[in-house]
């Protein structure tokens, strides 16, 4: 773009926090300097992990940055959460290399935000098409097979699909503040058989003395992380035997970020069992991780969901986002929401069976989405009876 030069940064660490976050913004932690940095410094992300940091920073004539893209080369598809997995099989069963890739995205993280991120003085159109110009150029360099711009915004996502990109569409599950005073008042919205539901959770998640602290900024404590990354070791070897965090990480987060972080705890006896770490926007609570060495009924329900809910109500939050999957949030007040995706497919006839994909899977999502909607735990007419 005219009046616009793209430069490539092999680490985060190469440009200034201010000039980085002055066009992130403070709506969404995850696209902060701080927050990235750390992964980086902790050795969470980098080239021998699979995750080369190639961030694209755009600057006018004067020198003066206007846009950023948070952008690796990646060597796997793993901490992504928007599958392509088969894409790659595919692609190099038919003799290609769809590794490395180039990914926009914020490493571990399925959080819907901004990508393509522009200062507010910038003219916001003539940025993004900077900094996506600069990745494809970027790609066409290298012969990478593809680009991949994950848990776009929807305004972005237009804009990427007015460019050329293909995209694609998925789901989660997001609960909205519909204005609740309190945690009651968002029960009595709901339909007595989820309401009654819900109680029972939270008395039967309470009922061995487990007491539920939530802690942020000047509240946290080393120990608390040491606690929590316990948790977080013994979920992850567990589920998918490969946590993609370390204990550096955390510090360095503590260190940066502590009035962004919304820490869940639980203890009985006097010991923390359980935990679950949340990151807090301007109007969003984002849960992340989950982790427990003793398994009650209901506690991970109350300290994901509902004591988020409590601390969204409690502080004017709009929405908690409760990360990928997971169909029974739908009970627990959380509905379905669509998450963007947009995709640059380098080979044309590999692009042409990646769209038809696509075509299928976006017909089937908002299927899903229709259906799961149908089943809401939101009471459906006032004239619903109220019996407990």
């Amino acid at each position: 773009m005219s009046g616009l030069s793209i430069r490539v940064l092999k680490t985060i660490a190469e440009i200034a926090a201010a000039e980085w976050d002055a066009c992130a913004g403070d709506d969404n932690p995850f696209v902060a300097h701080a927050f990235l940095n750390a992964l980086e410094q902790a050795g969470c992300v980098t080239p021998r992990q699979g995750w080369q940091p190639t961030h694209l920073v755009a600057a006018n004539d004067s020198g003066a940055v206007l846009g950023c893209m948070p952008l690796y080369f990646k060597g796997h598809s793993q901490g992504e959460y928007i599958f392509d997995h088969g894409w790659a099989e595919a692609y190099e069963r038919a003799g290609g290399r769809y590794y490395p890739k180039l990914l926009c995205a914020v490493p571990f993280s399925p959080v819907t935000g901004p990508r393509l991120l522009c200062h507010p003085d910038a003219d916001a159109q003539a940025v993004r098409a900077a900094l996506l110009g600069g990745a494809l150029a970027l790609a066409e360099r290298h012969g990478i097979s593809s680009l991949h711009l994950n848990f776009l915004t929807p305004e972005e996502n237009d804009f990427a699909v007015a460019q050329g990109l293909l995209p694609r569409l998925g789901e989660q599950f997001h609960w909205h503040n519909d204005g609740y005073g309190d945690f009651e008042d968002f029960l009595a919205a709901l339909a007595s058989r989820k309401r009654k539901a819900i109680k029972r959770e939270r008395r039967e998640a309470a009922a061995p003395g487990i007491e539920i602290l939530r802690l942020s900024g000047n509240d946290l404590t080393p120990a608390h992380w040491d606690a929590f990354y316990d948790f977080y070791m013994d979920t992850g070897s567990r589920k998918w035997g490969r946590p993609y965090l370390n204990r550096d990480f955390f510090t360095r987060l503590h260190e940066t970020m502590a009035d962004k972080i919304l820490l869940v705890m639980a203890r009985r006896n006097g010991q923390w069992i359980a935990g679950a770490w949340n990151m807090l926007g301007s109007d969003t609570l984002f849960g992340r991780n989950w982790g427990c060495i003793e398994h009650h009924p209901f506690l991970h329900f109350e300290c994901c969901y509902y004591q988020a809910i409590e601390h969204a109500i409690e502080h004017g939050l709009a929405r908690v986002e409760a990360g990928a999957q997971g169909e029974h949030k739908l009970a627990r007040g959380y509905l379905p929401a669509p998450i963007h995706s947009a995709h640059w497919i380098t080979d044309p006839g590999f692009r042409r069976a990646v769209a038809n994909y696509l075509n299928e899977e976006r017909d089937h999502m908002l299927g899903l989405i229709e259906a799961l909607d149908a089943h809401s735990p939101f009471r459906q007419t006032e004239a619903e009876p109220e019996t407990e």
